[in-house]
């Protein structure tokens, strides 16, 4: 169960974005996060200054988005999450926007355990690929 100062869904859903957008360009702005998440700017500043009150950023309207160091340690373990199911999906060679669809279905209920399993699996998979073949034919096998 999360704790009750974890970040709600679609909290982490924007420092992701926001982690993203800094490491992009060098900063954050409610209306890059508004047209890549496809929401209102009003939400976009609603939600950053949720995010600001609850310690994850620090917000000056009219400048960019600076994540403290609480903020960075979420929304980089965000980003690792999101590698991890990327980079497990990945291996079954499952069509890129099915892959984003499912992976922004299911990452926000996965336990860091569940994911620590899954990089697990990736890796097994990856350094034995005639196993992961194996998989694969049989799954076309069952396939009418």
């Amino acid at each position: 169960m999360a704790e009750p100062s974890a970040p709600s869904q679609s909290a982490e859903d924007y420092l992701e974005r926001i982690y993203e957008l800094i490491k992009e360009k060098g900063y954050a702005r409610a209306v890059d996060i508004a047209s890549t998440l496809q929401v209102k700017q009003a939400s976009v500043t609603g939600m950053v200054q949720k995010l600001g009150e609850l310690g994850y950023l620090n917000y000056e309207k009219y400048h960019g988005l600076i994540l403290t160091e609480k903020g960075r340690q979420v929304a980089s373990a965000i980003q690792k999450r999101h590698a991890t199911l990327t980079r497990f999906f990945s291996l079954f060679g499952l069509p890129p926007e099915t892959q984003q669809r499912d992976i922004e279905g299911i990452e926000h209920h996965l336990s860091p355990a569940t994911v620590d399993v899954l990089a697990d699996l990736a890796g097994f998979l990856e350094k034995n690929p005639e196993i992961l073949e194996q998989f694969r034919k049989i799954r076309q096998g069952g396939k009418r």
